[in-house]
């Protein structure tokens, strides 16, 4: 599989020829999910949901499908008959000849005043885990590939350097970061290098890798 790392949470992921896009939110690329055949959503916050990017992708390929929780589901659904999908924790399906199972049902806390969404998080072919935004360990799987969720207004360092260690993938490359400014990057990067206990990078919008 090869990754593409777009802006902020979303990635691009192809394998044999087709094309997975996880979370092409408002602040990723307007074309971010453009020529794929399988898009999941993780939640409905507009840095992960944008029903214009959406609707793009929609356009550009006809047999493209939306697999999402029910909260994103029901706004989306009557636009795109028959092509949206809701799936829930436990749920597992194929999408794009990926083979995926959810994880997770709660977004994190982002303040006790603020009622808590619904977050669910999507593990590719066993190797490849992106958890939203959700601090969510996919219990008894070896996770190859973590997408971490390294900067958002309900986290902070040290509660992402335990996830990483909960986790314990063999590499981690970080996500969520467009509101993380360059110049602390080199504290995060060595507060998660030198704790995390695993290989950890990060792309820019653009680069890619090879995974699982």
């Amino acid at each position: 599989m090869e990754l593409t790392k777009k802006t902020h949470a979303c990635v691009r992921i192809e394998k044999d020829g087709r094309t997975l896009v996880i979370d092409p939110g408002a602040f990723s690329e307007e074309d971010a999910a453009v020529g794929a055949d399988a898009i999941l959503v993780t939640h409905e916050h507009l840095d992960h949901f944008d029903e214009g990017r959406l609707r793009r992708a929609m356009e550009a390929e006809p047999a493209a499908e939306i697999w999402t929780l029910a909260s994103v589901a029901d706004q989306i659904s009557a636009a795109f008959p028959g092509r949206v999908h809701t799936v829930g924790e436990g749920d597992a399906f194929t999408a794009a000849g990926f083979e995926v199972e959810v994880y997770g049902q709660l977004h994190a806390v982002i303040h006790p005043d603020i009622p808590r969404i619904t977050n669910v998080g999507f593990l590719l072919d066993g190797t490849v885990f992106h958890p939203g935004d959700a601090l969510t360990v996919p219990e008894g799987r070896a996770v190859d590939t973590l997408l971490l969720p390294v900067h958002a207004p309900w986290n902070k360092v040290a509660e992402i350097i335990d996830y990483l260690r909960a986790v314990a993938p063999r590499r981690a490359i970080d996500i969520h970061d467009s509101l993380l400014q360059d110049h602390a990057r080199p504290v995060y990067d060595g507060m998660i290098d030198k704790l995390g206990g695993t290989d950890h990078g990060r792309l820019t919008p653009g680069a890619h890798t090879v995974v699982g």
